[in-house]
């Protein structure tokens, strides 16, 4: 079941939607601005309902706070290294937003749009043309995101199509505490990630070439482990990024859709099994929280993140497109979902 209701008005005095799906307990809350999941409900341990999606109570939160809190991200989720991008032999410059890098689409990402909508049965599918030239990308990109909420489990299904090559990283950056939002740190969640190796990066955050093991480092997550654990430890990639910000190159593979991480908060015996058929996830353990959100401060590293995507950087790492290229030619789809699934234990 689906049901709307006016959520608020931006700073230009746009209306902003509310489309809450629900499976009868649970319930999912999605926006038609940035197609920002804004709560996500499931019951703990005792029957209580907890939101365990990080987000704001109004229009103005998310249009004046950074972090992406739910947000849908595009045209390139994640990094392009200098926001350099070059497509049939020319060059692109992209916006650079990250320590000198194009993050997250730039300037004005997809997370700032709003999306047409409409709702088909019990699936909200958002929609946008992204046209050619926005923010320096070459191609009009149609772009349709479909959200579904049953049994528990929210799925995101991206679609884009485009009329002229181009590149298109599409993902959602939703902050999950299962503790419930702003209970605090999610230091004591029980995280498994399916991966052998991440990319490491350059001072800037940049993946710029080769893989690194995660076996006997702190990025291994083959055995469930408290998040917190390892993130002080001395390594250099973890510092680079004051905690977990990599990307995990999943062993499922471009295509197949399989189980490829598992969360578990101790407190409320919340579990959260997510799936994928992108070939690679971004860990964030939230490390540059630092603002209110709906039920009081989110403090450092009070949510964290599994962004699904292609690896970051890949238009210009061949070896990285390899494993999955974010390339896409004119009349080419690009199709790939996720889904999060929530249970007790």
């Amino acid at each position: 079941m689906i049901t709307t209701r006016v959520f608020g008005k931006t700073s230009a005095g746009e209306e902003v939607l509310a489309f809450t799906l629900s499976d009868g307990e649970s319930s999912v809350t999605v926006l038609n601005f940035g197609g920002i999941v804004q709560s996500l409900f499931v019951p703990d341990r005792t029957g209580a309902l907890v939101d365990v999606v990080l987000g704001y109570p109004d229009v103005a939160g998310y249009e004046k706070n950074g972090g992406y809190l739910g947000a849908l991200i595009g045209r390139f989720g994640n990094r392009i290294g200098e926001g350099k991008l070059t497509v049939d032999g020319k060059n692109y410059q992209l916006y650079c937003n990250d320590r000198g890098n194009h993050l997250h689409g730039g300037k004005n990402g997809f997370n700032k749009k709003i999306w047409a909508h409409r709702v088909e049965g019990d699936a909200l599918v958002l929609s946008i043309l992204s046209p050619d030239g926005e923010e320096n990308y070459p191609g009009n990109l149609k772009v349709e995101v479909r959200y579904t909420f049953e049994n528990r489990t929210l799925g995101i299904a991206y679609r884009a199509e485009t009329d002229k090559k181009t590149v298109v990283n599409l993902t959602n950056h939703a902050y999950f505490n299962l503790g419930g939002e702003g209970s605090g740190p999610v230091l004591d969640h029980l995280l498994f990630i399916d991966c052998d190796e991440i990319t490491p990066t350059n001072d800037t955050m940049i993946p710029v070439g080769g893989y690194r093991a995660v076996k006997g480092t702190p990025f291994d997550f083959n055995t469930p482990k408290p998040i917190g654990r390892d993130i002080g430890a001395d390594d250099p990639d973890l510092k680079r990024g004051n905690g977990y910000d990599h990307c995990h190159v999943l062993k499922n593979g471009a295509g197949n859709f399989a189980k490829y991480a598992r969360a578990v908060c101790p407190a409320t015996g919340i579990a959260m099994t997510c799936f994928t058929d992108m070939p690679a996830v971004q860990f964030y353990s939230g490390n540059g929280l630092h603002q209110e959100g709906k039920s009081g401060f989110y403090g450092m590293r009070s949510g964290f993140c599994l962004e699904t995507q292609a690896i970051p950087n890949n238009p210009n790492v061949p070896e990285y497109r390899e494993k999955g290229s974010s390339y896409l030619d004119a009349g080419e789809v690009y199709s790939y979902r996720a889904a999060y699934r929530f249970s007790v234990e």
